[in-house]
């Protein structure tokens, strides 16, 4: 095994991880700019199409489900739920496994616009240079799945 494929010690793994949270950092906050920039075409803060997204791809959840899968607070999923439903994206169901913490079901035309930004974010990740392969995505997905799971505790409330 040549050294590349060995695993690395806690104290080299821990200093080539600051290398990618040093890129992830900067990559997060204009990937934000850029969902923002787009909010004047859909209409969707990166909170909210947070949720949509979640909801497109999880079916009804109750906002603390989604707090929890986000790693995010109640009341900001709460207050992101109540500007999708303003807008009609979103709506609340009853939930038969617990009355008190409603469904948040996805609508027809939050679908819809869901499926606009997702759209938007696909043509401009088409973009990405650098010849990647597919090898190369599926490490860096392991990687950051990793990392995840360290900070999984992180309490949000």
């Amino acid at each position: 095994m040549d050294d590349i494929d060995k695993p690395l010690t806690p104290d080299e793994l821990g200093h080539r991880l600051t290398e990618v949270f040093d890129l992830v950092g900067p990559l997060y906050r204009r990937a934000l700019r850029k969902v923002e920039q787009g909010e004047a075409v859909e209409g969707v803060s990166v909170g909210v199409r947070a949720v949509l997204d979640l909801l497109r791809q999880h079916g009804p959840l109750t906002v603390p489900q989604m707090g929890r899968i986000l790693a995010l607070s109640r009341q900001f999923v709460q207050r992101m739920v109540n500007d999708a439903a303003a807008q009609g994206w979103v709506e609340v169901t009853p939930n038969p496994a617990h009355q008190r913490s409603s469904l948040i079901r996805l609508t027809e035309e939050g679908r819809a616009t869901v499926t606009a930004v997702l759209g938007r974010e696909h043509y401009l990740n088409r973009q990405v240079g650098g010849e990647l392969t597919d090898a190369e995505v599926r490490a860096c997905v392991r990687v950051l799945t990793e990392i995840l799971k360290t900070f999984d505790q992180v309490d949000m409330d």
